[in-house]
């Protein structure tokens, strides 16, 4: 009774088209959800978003759930969730991925699910990191342990919103740094981030996640971006 007088006075916008939603709906309209560009990486091992890192860092699979084009549902997902406080977007997602995700062979084991991490200061200014949402609501489908302390982000960087294509490709190794211990060696993480343009930064957070002995790593994504 009493959220549907909350619902009559403050009712609650789809996230994506700004249109109210409907008593069963849940941050994305039922319209926006059959609307978003699936990518259905999940169902070609080599698929486009692998091929991305081919020659240049050894990894068991790589994914994204959506494609991120200029204009559309997804950048206005993405930009709500990353700049506006929509934390509840990245859970949606990861949700929505990791339901996806259980479609791979069972042979395929996650052992952790690493989020890219926001340099301290970046994360003082921000408030969260836009991609914690998304892990944990992969971590409660997939049964799997979110862990967002093993990887640091070492460098504070300017955000590259209005960085060309050429410049979010510099992006030094040096950038990133792991803490770990024997009980961290042997295992499969699924790193995770929120769009896939150069692959550059995820490279580079590879490169540390393979200081530690006998690592085998897997890419998730929310979107990759597409022209």
């Amino acid at each position: 009774m009493f959220k549907s007088v909350l619902a009559l006075f403050f009712p609650k916008v789809c996230v994506g088209c700004q249109s109210f939603l409907l008593v069963n709906e849940n941050v994305i309209c039922s319209v926006c959800r059959h609307e978003m560009p699936l990518t259905k990486h999940l169902s070609n091992p080599e698929n486009e978003a692998f091929m991305t890192f081919y020659g240049r860092v050894p990894l068991e699979f790589v994914a994204a759930l959506l494609y991120y084009h200029k204009r559309g549902i997804v950048p206005e997902l993405i930009h709500s969730l990353k700049y506006r406080g929509h934390e509840e977007v990245g859970t949606i997602l990861g949700e929505w991925m990791g339901e996806e995700l259980k479609s791979i062979p069972k042979s395929i084991v996650f052992d952790a699910i690493i989020p890219v991490p926001l340099h301290k200061k970046r994360f003082r200014e921000r408030g969260y990191n836009q991609v914690t949402t998304f892990g944990l609501g992969l971590s409660k489908i997939l049964d799997v342990p979110f862990n967002p302390n093993l990887l640091q982000r070492k460098i504070y960087s300017k955000t590259q919103v209005k960085k060309s294509f050429l410049g979010r490709t510099d992006v030094s190794d040096a950038l990133f740094d792991v803490t770990f211990d024997k009980n961290d060696h042997h295992k499969h993480f699924l790193l995770i981030d929120d769009v896939l343009t150069t692959g550059s930064t995820l490279e580079a957070c590879c490169r540390a996640l393979q200081k530690i002995p006998g690592t085998r790593i897997s890419i998730v994504c929310m979107a990759m971006s597409h022209s």
